[in-house]
């Protein structure tokens, strides 16, 4: 069973900083890439960073730099610290098992992601 326990995020001003991390359990977590995905209110998922088993990273043309993902396979963790904020990045953030890069089958990926957390920026 795939399973996730995700932490962190909360509620920061534009121009701040925060991370959200996650705890994988239910399968090999070195053997597999890992993303970020998130939700806005009223938007579809949308694809943020992925990190490959070999460590290489991608991340989202909009992030714009601010974003850097990290994994540690001894401890089935993935992060994602979140610089310079801005109001445009609240949204439910999803820890997720594979590469949701491009377009993606929303069941594949409602069947192996966490259940997420809020990350809220706001004057």
């Amino acid at each position: 069973e795939v399973r996730f326990v995700e932490s962190g995020g909360g509620t920061v001003h534009p121009g701040g900083s925060l991370s959200v991390s996650c705890v994988a359990s239910g399968w090999t977590f070195s053997v597999f890439p890992m993303s970020w995905v998130r939700q806005a209110p009223g938007r579809g998922p949308e694809w943020v960073t992925t990190i490959k088993n070999s460590g290489l990273t991608y991340y989202s043309d909009s992030l714009k730099g601010r974003f850097v993902a990290s994994r540690d396979d001894a401890k089935n963790t993935l992060v994602l610290h979140m610089n310079n904020l801005e109001p445009e990045d609240t949204a439910l953030y999803y820890c997720a098992k594979g590469d949701y890069r491009g377009d993606f089958p929303s069941a594949v990926f409602e069947r192996n992601r966490g259940q997420g957390i809020q990350v809220t920026v706001s004057t």
